[in-house]
């Protein structure tokens, strides 16, 4: 049966910019001015709107120090959250060069670490920024299932996303998932296929996909309620049975917007 998931992205504002040097206990949050929670406050903060599941951009982490983390499952554990996945949100397993690849692959096995210590199900590893060629799409594939055996032994899952330039339609991605034969899961998000192929393109990816990011297009602060329930019927037609990740990213407050995405959702689960 569908559930509802929601994405630290959806409260990027209240948490505060975020952005990072590498210290010996990990990434270090210098947040800007602005932020009204903290991520320790996250899962009361979902749980308080019958949310039950959780995304963490890596980028919103203060720090990785084991005591942060502790906190972290601590918070989980008394609101009654799980910790589905950690959004890997930087580097790029596809970079034409080998030196610089590598050091990527690198940073993302270290956030596959991370991620177990969290207790998350999965990561979301981009599938990259290269241009959809043959090349790209094996190598993407093949550092996948790279990462895919790392993390399986960390007792991980990986999973990829439409996202960035080599998936931004539906052929590429299903070719990556495809040679990597079941072993990568599939976030597919409504707003990152684009223009006249982007039912088209949805229609393809949503028959694999584990989890949805629910995102609805606004103009002027209003919904384009047809248009975000057509994708939604997209998924009934599909019978899909995974997570329905709230995402809001535009202006506003945030749980005006993302309570009433989930009124529009409720009648998919």
């Amino acid at each position: 049966m569908p559930e509802l998931s929601i994405s630290t992205w959806s409260l990027h504002r209240a948490l505060g910019k975020a952005w990072y040097d590498r210290t010996p206990d990990g990434f270090v949050n210098r947040n800007g001015d602005g932020g009204r929670i903290k991520l320790l406050d996250v899962p009361r903060e979902i749980a308080s709107h019958g949310i039950g599941h959780l995304e963490i951009c890596h980028f919103h982490f203060p720090t990785t120090d084991d005591a942060f983390i502790a906190d972290l499952r601590a918070e989980l554990d008394r609101h009654g959250v799980s910790l589905y996945s950690i959004l890997i949100d930087a580097w790029d397993i596809t970079h034409p060069d080998l030196e610089q690849r590598e050091k990527d692959l690198a940073e993302i096995r270290r956030w596959i670490d991370i991620a177990s210590t969290c207790g998350a199900a999965n990561v979301r590893v981009i599938a990259g920024e290269a241009e959809p060629d043959a090349e790209s799409i094996e190598l993407s594939a093949q550092n996948l299932l790279q990462l895919s055996d790392y993390a399986r032994d960390c007792g991980v899952r990986v999973m990829t996303e439409n996202f960035k330039r080599l998936t931004q339609r539906a052929a590429p991605l299903l070719d990556i998932l495809n040679r990597c034969e079941g072993k990568i899961g599939l976030c597919t998000d409504f707003g990152n296929f684009k223009g006249e192929h982007k039912l088209g393109d949805l229609a393809e990816a949503l028959p694999f996909a584990d989890t949805i990011h629910t995102k609805a297009d606004y103009e002027d602060g209003i919904m384009l309620r047809d248009q975000f329930l057509t994708c939604l019927d997209l998924t009934r037609k599909v019978n899909f049975s995974g997570y329905y990740t709230l995402i809001f990213q535009d202006l506003g407050e945030e749980w005006t917007y993302l309570n009433a995405l989930k009124r529009e959702v409720l009648p998919y689960l």
